[in-house]
């Protein structure tokens, strides 16, 4: 969802883990945008540090909305991994002890309430929320292979069922993607990430995956039906691709316009170099 926004207008970047926050940090230095990052302790990268901001633990909400409006953001977007914390250790200041039995109980009902809960409190206080995909110049998968390798037929059936496994399992609100080969379903992605589950395949028997000169399966990476895309939508960087190949898949893929790339040259030079694919399945 593309937000209007005034010509220089800061942004307030409230980031996670992983290269998508950087990406965006980099992006915003590269087109002169003025920048205020939100490092979430525990999860950003200490390369960011090098921007305006400040750090701040996940239930700080009063000093995160202070900050943002001293810093005259007019909008925000959420990036970076986040894990589930355990609200119990959580130490909130006293605007977060006033929001926090509302974002416990949205827990409750799943990861997309929990993300709605906490973007109703940015909408509420008149922050815009600008998705990463908008700030990136809408760097998604295209349809059709992107790099020099296509998959094979079979490698496009073992991608398809990945996709509908990721769908079927966000429609319960459990991850975002899956890997299949030669029709079976090796791993689910659910609370540990693409990472981690990648790394998991890895440690499966040989039998049952592919491994490096005879590749086999894929990964696919798919949006859960019910989540919003402007904080939530599944990302492919290289490091997707170096631990795809080490798990012995073929390749990688997603649905057109809905699998966000970090940095699509690189991404490019990594698969041609892995000898992967990199798939998007149009979807019209």
């Amino acid at each position: 969802m593309s937000v209007d926004r005034p010509t220089g207008a800061r942004l307030g970047l409230i980031a996670g883990g992983g290269a998508l926050p950087q990406a965006i940090a980099a992006r915003c230095e590269a087109e002169g945008r003025p920048l205020f990052v939100i490092r979430l302790n525990g999860f950003a990268d200490p390369h960011l540090a090098r921007y305006p901001g400040i750090a701040a633990g996940l239930a700080e909400f009063g000093r995160i909305l202070s900050a943002l409006k001293a810093a005259e953001c007019r909008s925000v977007c959420f990036a970076g991994i986040v894990n589930r914390p355990d609200f119990k250790t959580l130490k909130p200041d006293l605007k977060g002890a006033t929001l926090l039995p509302g974002i416990i109980a949205a827990a409750t009902r799943g990861d997309d309430a929990l993300l709605r809960k906490i973007l109703s409190v940015f909408e509420a206080e008149g922050y815009a929320i600008e998705g990463a995909d908008d700030i990136l110049g809408g760097e998604t998968l295209p349809a059709g292979a992107l790099g020099s390798v296509t998959p094979t037929a079979d490698q496009i059936v073992d991608l398809k069922k990945a996709l509908h496994v990721a769908e079927k399992a966000g429609e319960l609100d459990i991850g975002q993607g899956a890997v299949v080969c030669d029709g079976l379903v090796l791993a689910v992605e659910a609370q540990e990430g693409t990472d981690a589950m990648l790394m998991r395949v890895a440690g499966l028997p040989a039998d049952l995956r592919g491994r490096p000169g005879a590749p086999r399966g894929a990964l696919g990476k798919a949006p859960k039906p019910i989540q919003d895309l402007r904080v939530d939508m599944p990302v492919i960087g290289t490091r997707t691709l170096e631990l795809a190949a080490l798990a012995g898949l073929a390749g990688v893929g997603g649905q057109a316009g809905r699998l966000m790339l970090i940095n699509r040259p690189a991404l490019i030079e990594a698969a041609d170099r892995l000898g992967l694919f990199i798939w998007g399945e149009d979807r019209a």
